[in-house]
């Protein structure tokens, strides 16, 4: 058996292993990562308005519950339940016989009351001269002079009964004390009323002006006097821009409103203070007793702006994908103000100018590389309510 020489084998050796080498590299059959393209957006400000809404009750300017001021059958109704009335529109009749007696009464205890005092005059005047000449006795004119005072008493009681008596009857007739809508009538006619029923004849309620009346808890009574400029509260409420009105159907009142007045303090047992908000309301389409939500609006005139679809949402909290250098991309979190339509409105995590991955999001992981295909639409928000 003939034997090769140690150099020449070990030239052999290598360049069998050379071959088995690349045999092994080529016969890899793993295909390269490869890197997606994904659409990035650069982070803008822009001027959006936001809103707090807060439930709330509507009430008219006006609302006057007509009690009878005296007793008797109802006579006549002159309106009807939702009718639009005058100041000084009559309304009831309350039947007028009784009081109508009694006014007569009155005037004829008036009469007789003049003529007694008529009659002690005269004695009066008989008696003067006769004691200024000594033929009388100066009793008798004391006498007579108190009879006339008695009767001076006796014509001012009975004119007061015919002032009451007059004002009992003008009672029977009642009229509107403001101008507004007609409630409900419980009673019909030839019901027995008087002042010590319970219901109301019916309810006048003015809503040429309407108040929503709500409430502010802590919270969100701070955050309002923070954000609203003025140096007192009263400065603020009044250099608020106007507030809106959404109805209970979803939609919004046709007039906007003023916030007018807040009350002193809060409540201990709601937790909260009170505002009231007045709208006109010069066509009547709103009513008292009617439900509604209040919004305030909160302008943010330099807000960042991230859509919600560039975000997603770990423990609770809100994250983006920004990206950084050699295209790879760093998930940020989030501290969001509020939210505008399908944005949300960012004080820190990302700054403008900043690039951030805006679909895809599913698929990333912090350090994956992406090809960035840049979209033209500006990252703004739309107004629409928040909180």
């Amino acid at each position: 058996m003939q034997f090769l020489p140690k150099p020449l084998l070990l030239i052999c050796l290598v360049t069998l292993l050379g071959q088995v080498g690349c045999r092994s590299s080529s016969g890899d059959t793993t295909p390269p990562v490869e890197v997606p393209t994904l659409p990035v957006a650069t982070v803008k400000t822009a001027s959006v308005t936001t809103y707090q809404e807060f439930a709330a009750t509507l009430e008219g300017k006006t609302n006057v519950d007509i009690r009878p001021q005296v007793e008797g059958y109802l006579e006549k109704i002159y309106v009807d339940e939702g009718a639009a009335v005058r100041k000084g529109q009559p309304l009831f009749r309350i039947d007028t016989r009784t009081y109508q007696q009694q006014a007569g009464s009155a005037k004829a205890s008036l009469l007789a009351a003049q003529a007694n005092l008529d009659k002690a005059a005269l004695e009066v005047s008989r008696l003067t001269p006769l004691v200024e000449n000594n033929v009388v006795s100066d009793v008798q004119l004391k006498a007579a002079q108190s009879a006339y005072a008695a009767a001076k008493a006796n014509v001012e009681q009975a004119r007061s009964m015919v002032g009451n008596a007059s004002v009992n009857l003008n009672r029977t007739l009642i009229t509107a004390p403001a101008s507004g809508f007609i409630g409900r009538l419980p009673y019909k006619v030839g019901s027995l009323v008087g002042r010590a029923e319970v219901m109301p004849l019916t309810t006048v309620s003015d809503v040429h002006d309407i108040y929503a009346y709500f409430s502010m808890g802590e919270t969100d009574f701070l955050h309002f006097t923070r954000q609203a400029s003025g140096s007192s509260l009263a400065d603020k409420i009044r250099k608020l821009p106007p507030v809106q009105l959404l109805l209970s159907d979803g939609s919004t009142y046709g007039r906007s409103g003023r916030i007018e007045i807040v009350s002193g303090q809060f409540d201990k047992t709601m937790g909260a203070i009170s505002f009231r908000a007045v709208f006109p309301n010069p066509q009547g389409l709103l009513r008292s007793g009617i439900s509604g939500r209040v919004r305030i609006p909160e302008p943010h005139p330099s807000a960042i702006v991230v859509p919600q679809e560039a975000t997603f949402e770990r423990q609770d909290r809100v994250f983006v994908y920004a990206l950084a250098d050699s295209n790879k991309v760093v998930s940020r979190a989030l501290q969001v103000a509020g939210k505008s339509g399908t944005d949300y409105l960012v004080t820190k995590g990302v700054q403008p100018g900043e690039r951030i991955v805006l679909q895809g999001i599913d698929r990333l992981r912090d350090g994956d590389a992406i090809k960035p295909r840049l979209t033209t639409d500006s990252l703004s928000a739309m107004n629409a309510p928040t909180r």
